[in-house]
């Protein structure tokens, strides 16, 4: 680059920023230098410093140019993974937000063919992390796309928040000033935020919060998540009354019970000497092992009946006297479980799938299964007649498999028992009504409806007793995700790809409240063990916790990667996990709105989590064919202010890992004496 070029491109860029007095200096440095020149015959060399020259040929270039766009992207691209390895994974966070906006500058400029190069030539590196995001960035093709699109314009409006060690800040402000890149400078000083940290540098893995969106949205996050909520349980509950009449039974007094009766049984059929040995022998045995299991299980139990009592926010359904009987029953017999007393695990498998299976549900005390499909139909199972009626092999089977879980055997292949129909009837009842795929299922707490949702936007009512129809619900504009009743019944939630979530009662035809809120879908959702809140997970990577009286959003739980896919509550309503599909599970305080641990386990989609009834374990199913068990209590009692001390998030512990044989896991429920219930699909018999 000879002087005469350098000159002119210099007077360009100070005439194009408008500095005038700068401009007119210059001129008159410049005559000084000819003057000097003339009078000693020295050249200034400029071309000689090959900084300089660069500098001043990037400066020469017009700032909306989409090639020093890509120059200076792809020069910080290099420079971060030619770092050292104990800095890179920090450096390489700044390049996704630097690409996003990058690409979004290029297209308000209006050059549109660049930036869709520009996207191409450097989206594989973002493609693993952030695949979704990438779907909806590439339908940005004009710069009235930026302010129409939510997504968009909720990116350029807010801030990265990115946690970074102090000595990777260094070496990135460092190298950003000696580059004078300015496109990239006024990038990370508009739209990121270090919070740089004292010593080693932090992995995502260890801390959720490593990137997450900050500016406006957290800034609205931050002002909801100071609401107060009630997360107590519901007055006068069955589970309260039980326990001021004292009606629960510990595992010593139920094993008693059940020693008596065998001891009576073993005097009619031995002899009266031999009846007293082996039934002294035999209760001995047993008080041993139940003092021991009731020392550890015992305390856990009692973290429902610490629960605060609320008041409940809709009209609750009166309950008939004989299911009251039932469930209470069901309450008396509940074992108790614990990280060393794991619950039995009944998995049921669809074979002959064809890939038609869509979602399945298990009803509350796991007599009854149903499946959703993509020919719109809903079917299904009883299993009490499974093994008297017949059905046709040739559609689809159950097979049922076992899982006897025993402390320390964690190697156990699950037992198989097959049952096959060979008769020309069906096994299952099949329901009929939706116009496209079912996409969700769930029974009422009695198991006597069930509630299907489809693709053609409707939520259909059927009875499990008449075998029929009662009611098609009709209010949302696109395909219903996912549809869930209320622990009391008689109310019920559906989350849809219209973005939004609706409360309905089954005597209306109308919904009740209509929450809007997320950017994306509302893919699934959950209610509160009280009632008075239901949370709703989304593609937006967010989950929400709406006021069923209000319709207002309560709180917002920031930290997911992807989609969420599965929510589940805690028994005593103090705690929510959230999983996505990058297979994280997050354990959330509802107080707090804070994340207390993250699970770290699920190689693929978690479709589906459960926690126990007295809420001492969570079950997670996963598409990497495993359903995991999770020691909830390890987290959950630790105090927050030794987790600040320390610096470190406690994570709970994984108890065990069951492999299902290849089949990915749909569905989870614990009934109500705490029998793990499972589903998962084939799509052709193995």
């Amino acid at each position: 680059m000879d002087e005469e070029a350098v000159v002119k491109f210099v007077e360009t860029y100070l005439k194009k920023k408008g500095f005038k007095q700068a401009e007119l200096a210059f001129h008159e440095e410049i005559q000084q230098q000819h003057q000097q020149q003339n009078n000693s015959n020295n050249a200034i060399s400029i071309h000689s410093d090959p900084d300089l020259s660069s500098l001043l040929h990037s400066l020469s270039q017009p700032e909306d140019s989409p090639a020093r766009y890509q120059d200076e992207y792809s020069k910080l691209r290099s420079w971060a993974y030619s770092s050292l390895d104990l800095y890179k994974n920090e450096l390489l966070r700044v390049l996704y937000p630097v690409f996003v906006h990058c690409y979004m500058d290029i297209v308000a400029k209006g050059h549109i063919q660049e930036a869709r190069n520009f996207f191409n030539s450097f989206r594989e590196d973002h493609e693993m992390m952030h695949s979704r995001d990438l779907q909806k960035l590439e339908g940005v093709l004009s710069p009235s796309h930026l302010e129409e699109m939510e997504f968009a314009h909720t990116l350029r409006q807010s801030k990265v928040n990115i946690k970074i060690c102090q000595y990777s800040n260094e070496l990135l402000m460092q190298y950003l000033r000696k580059s004078k890149w300015t496109i990239i400078l006024g990038i990370v000083n508009e739209h990121i935020n270090f919070q740089v940290s004292p010593g080693q540098p932090i992995s995502i893995s260890d801390d959720p919060d490593a990137v997450t969106l900050i500016g406006s949205s957290q800034d609205a996050a931050n002002q909801i998540n100071k609401k107060e909520i009630h997360w107590g349980l519901l007055e006068d509950s069955l589970e309260e009354r039980l326990e001021k009449t004292g009606g629960f039974l510990s595992d010593t007094e139920k094993m008693e019970g059940e020693t008596k009766e065998g001891d009576m049984d073993e005097n009619k059929k031995r002899s009266i000497d031999g009846g007293k040995q082996g039934a002294s022998l035999k209760k001995s045995k047993k008080d041993k092992a139940a003092s021991a299991t009731t020392k550890i299980a015992r305390p856990e139990a009692n973290t429902v009946s610490a629960a605060p009592r609320v008041k409940p926010e809709l009209p609750l359904p009166v309950m008939p006297t004989e299911v009251e009987q039932s469930i209470l029953e069901d309450l008396r017999n509940r074992v108790q479980l614990s990280s060393v007393t794991l619950p039995s695990v009944s998995f049921y498998t669809f074979i002959n799938t064809h890939n038609g299976l869509n979602c399945s549900s298990i009803s509350h005390d796991g007599s009854l299964i149903a499946g959703g499909f993509s020919d719109s139909s809903l079917k299904v199972w009883d299993m009490a007649k499974l093994g008297h009626q017949a059905g046709n092999c040739k559609s689809l089977q159950i097979r049922i498999s076992l899982f006897a879980i025993l402390q320390g055997e964690n190697d156990t292949a699950p037992s198989e028992q097959g049952q096959s129909p060979n008769s020309g009837k069906r096994s299952y009842t099949l329901f009929q009504g939706h116009s496209g795929p079912v996409h969700s299922a769930t029974f009422s707490p009695l198991g006597d409806f069930i509630l299907s949702s489809s693709a053609d936007t409707t939520v259909r009512l059927w009875s499990t007793k008449l075998n029929a129809n009662l009611v098609c619900y009709k209010g949302h504009n696109y395909p219903v995700w996912d549809v869930q009743f209320s622990p009391v019944g008689q109310y019920f939630a559906s989350a849809s790809h219209d973005r939004t979530a609706r409360i309905w009662s089954m005597d209306r035809i109308q919904p009740l409240r209509i929450m809007a809120g997320h950017l994306s879908d509302v893919d699934c959702l959950q209610w509160h063990a009280n009632c008075n809140y239901i949370a709703t997970g989304s593609s937006d990577k967010t989950v929400r916790l709406w006021d069923v009286q209000s319709g207002e959003c309560v709180r917002i739980f920031i930290g997911h990667r992807s989609m969420i896919l599965s929510l589940a509550m805690s028994p005593d309503g103090r705690y929510m996990a959230s999983a996505d599909e990058d297979g994280t599970i997050m354990m959330w305080d509802l107080s707090s709105g804070r994340c207390i641990s993250p699970l770290i386990g699920h190689n693929s989609c978690v479709w589906s989590l459960a926690f126990s009834c007295e809420g001492s374990l969570l079950a997670s199913g996963s598409a990497d064919c495993t359903v995991k068990l999770w020691d909830v209590t390890t987290s959950t009692k630790a105090p927050r202010t030794e987790e600040s001390k320390s610096g470190n998030t406690n994570r709970l512990r994984l108890l065990k890992t069951l492999p299902t044989k290849s089949t990915p896991v749909y569905t989870l429920r614990f009934s109500r004496r705490n029998l793990l219930f499972a589903a998962g699909a084939l799509a052709k018999s193995q």
